[in-house]
């Protein structure tokens, strides 16, 4: 063969290439608007099938109430489409096909593949899931959080040991805890040429750390329907922490009342079957349980996490947050713990919990282990914030 004629082949193939994606984006018999329709093969034919079935206005209750028809409708997504897109298909089709009552059926559930939003929708169901599907359920959900748990921690474990240490150095440590690299850095000025070498005025390094705690964070989640995902990641992260011997870790859950899932820790999906999304919002009720929870505030770390949509009082929330932030504990308000982008919260009460020294603002879950390392080395969280692009202060959503 030719260049001259693999050239062609390869043009044509692209040419190819681009008709069948215009054409599953379209539907129908529709051409590339120049004229020109795409020969789909057997593949591209299933594509185009679920694509017509969970887009196609005239069809988008197609699927009916037939559970194994949606069964095999989910398995065709995943044999035919890559996980990015499944996601977001199953996502659509909780709203466009009513999937929300068909995945109380275990065979749904065994079809389907699990991603966070999932498990946000049947944490949302946890309370009317029938015994028949709730271990196919828990399932699902474990697969998640192991997933999330494999993926997070080592970046937690690292960041949040990093910062414990750094916070440990002391300016007289013994032979084997010093820290080379920061003192020579910290007494350059008293290089000596003669020599050829630095003469230290100051030690730095490690102080001994004996087996105790050394900081306590406090995860206080909002329950409410918007903050689903956010739960999800909440619970992962707060399994890590609580396996870290230096740090105490304690997660209270909140709507119109307060609970304390602290001693369901050790098993996230535990956590997230404890969890009642959806009701009111008291948050000055649940910082009181939280502020009640701080011991050694210099040492107290209270994240609190919640689109601020208080319906107690706003007012009190505020003095409470305050009240903690004066005893010497650090607080931190997380509009969101997700990765699902900008999210619709409470800008006036964002402002008021600023004013009064706490930071508010979204916070993707890549970027949480080095805020809460920042926050156990004491540094200021809104600079962190700034320095990693991460907004503390804009206009928000319409509330949903």
């Amino acid at each position: 063969m030719t260049d001259e004629t693999a050239h062609g082949s390869a043009e044509q193939e692209r040419r190819r290439d681009r008709l069948t994606r215009w054409r599953l984006v379209l539907g129908g018999e529709q051409s590339d608007g120049i004229g020109e329709s795409a020969v789909l093969d057997a593949d591209d034919l299933k594509r185009d099938e679920a694509l017509h079935e969970l887009y196609d206005g005239e069809r988008r209750s197609g699927l009916g109430a037939s559970a194994p028809r949606v069964a095999r409708w989910l398995g065709d997504i995943r044999g035919y489409f890559p996980s990015s897109v499944v996601q977001v298909m199953q996502h659509d089709a909780m709203d466009r096909l009513g999937l929300t009552q068909l995945l109380l059926e275990p065979e749904l559930m065994e079809a389907v593949q699990p991603d966070v939003n999932l498990v946000a929708t049947l944490v949302g169901l946890n309370r009317v899931i029938p015994e028949r599907s709730r271990a196919t359920a828990r399932a699902v959900v474990r697969v998640v959080t192991d997933e999330l748990e494999e993926r997070l921690r080592a970046e937690t474990v690292q960041a949040v040991t990093g910062a414990l240490n750094r916070a440990a150095r002391t300016r007289r440590p013994r032979a084997s805890d010093i820290d080379w690299n920061r003192t020579i850095a910290a007494n350059l000025r008293h290089y000596q040429p003669e020599h050829g070498s630095v003469v230290p005025e100051r030690l730095v390094g490690h102080a001994r750390r004996a087996h105790r705690v050394e900081r306590r964070i406090i995860l206080c989640i909002d329950q409410s329907g918007s903050m689903a995902e956010s739960v999800v990641y909440s619970s992962v992260f707060g399994a890590v922490l609580a396996s870290l011997r230096s740090v105490e870790t304690r997660l209270v859950v909140f709507d119109t009342a307060v609970v304390d899932l602290t001693d369901e820790l050790d098993d996230p999906v535990d956590v997230l079957f404890g969890v009642q999304l959806g009701g009111g919002t008291d948050i000055n009720q649940a910082l009181a349980y939280c502020e009640s929870l701080i011991e050694q505030p210099g040492e107290t770390i209270l994240v609190l996490i919640s689109d601020l949509y208080e319906g107690g009082i706003a007012e009190e929330m505020v003095r409470r947050a305050s009240s903690v932030v004066a005893s010497g504990a650090t607080m931190v308000a997380l509009l969101a713990l997700s990765d699902s982008g900008r999210p619709s919260f409470d800008a006036d009460h964002a402002a008021a919990l600023a004013a009064v020294g706490v930071p508010a603002f979204a916070c993707t879950p890549d970027r949480f282990p080095d805020l809460m390392a920042t926050a156990i080395e004491k540094r200021d969280i809104t600079a962190w914030a700034a320095s990693n692009d991460i907004v503390t202060t804009h206009e928000p959503e319409p509330s949903p």
